[in-house]
């Protein structure tokens, strides 16, 4: 297999998550029966997933000079994820996801930190590493004007765009145009329903019910495999990256979210976002085993 060099411009946190019987009301005090800290962050999450599909994967980012900081750096070198392009911030926090967890529903608060730092000027020093990818991967979890300048320095260097339009906000027309694939989910797409050309470019997750995409005019669909459930969290960034990994390796866009499908799939098997994310040797076999006909 030819190892595809993907760049990752995204947000790096630490999940904080509290496991209670009920959600607090405003101004009461309950006792939680659990507490766990998982690392998170779209972009962290995505690097992730596409370093154990057989990517070679650098992720730029910011994280704080605090303890959380350290550790993440620590485990994303774990994951033989290049991370010399990680700004450390002194002064400041890194992002953190405080998370409420109660009879299978969450309350979340994000606290930027360091993500809220990444400028514009800081993604132009990157450029030679966006430069020598093979494709860019982009979320919304950093400020917009450095996600359209990551961007605008592939499109310079003629590398492929992966844009993950979440958390959804308003985008320019720019950024859309910039991007050779669109990932929205079923909740995402709905804003860009008035406009036909971006319709085209994007590939639509719909949890249990699979992915629908457009190649060469016609629309497809594929179905979700058949798992037992035990945490949904990070499945969307596992397609992501695993999608990125196919199409940077030459595959075909229907082979790219076959494999993205199946990868989604096992990562609902397990608990975590990253801790539920599969090895290639996994996606390979659950797609042999559930060929098309």
């Amino acid at each position: 297999m030819i190892t595809p060099r993907i760049t990752v411009v995204g947000s790096i946190n630490m999940d904080l998550v509290t496991t209670a019987s009920s959600f607090p009301i405003q101004g009461e005090t309950i006792k939680g029966s659990k507490f766990k800290t998982f690392p998170g962050g779209k972009g962290a999450n995505q690097a992730v997933a596409a370093s154990r599909l057989g990517a070679n994967v650098t992720l730029i980012g910011c994280v704080g000079s605090d303890d959380f900081g350290k550790e993440l750096k620590d485990r994303l070198l774990n994951e033989n994820i290049q991370v010399d392009h990680l700004n450390v911030i002194e002064g400041s926090s890194t992002g953190i996801a405080s998370i409420t967890v109660s009879n299978q529903d969450n309350s979340i608060i994000i606290v930027p930190g360091a993500n809220d730092l990444l400028s514009p000027e800081m993604i132009s020093e990157k450029e030679e590493v966006i430069a020598e990818s093979d494709l860019l991967l982009l979320q919304l979890e950093i400020p917009l004007s450095s996600v359209i300048k990551a961007a605008e320095l592939a499109k310079k260097h003629s590398v492929k765009i992966l844009l993950n339009p979440a958390p959804i906000e308003k985008l320019p027309d720019s950024l859309l145009e910039m991007a050779d694939y669109l990932t929205p989910n079923e909740h995402e797409m709905t804003y860009f329903k008035n406009n036909k050309p971006i319709q085209k470019k994007m590939i639509v997750t719909h949890g249990s019910k699979g992915v629908i995409f457009t190649e060469n005019g016609e629309q497809k669909c594929i179905e979700a495999h058949r798992v037992k459930v035990v945490d949904t969290t990070g499945a969307g960034d596992t397609f992501n990256g695993a999608l990125a990994v196919s199409l940077s390796i030459g595959d075909s866009l229907e082979q790219a979210c076959r494999f993205g499908n199946a990868a989604a799939a096992l990562s609902v098997t397990k608990f975590g976002a990253q801790g539920g994310m599969p090895f290639i040797e996994e996606v390979k076999k659950i797609l042999l085993n559930n060929r098309p006909d």
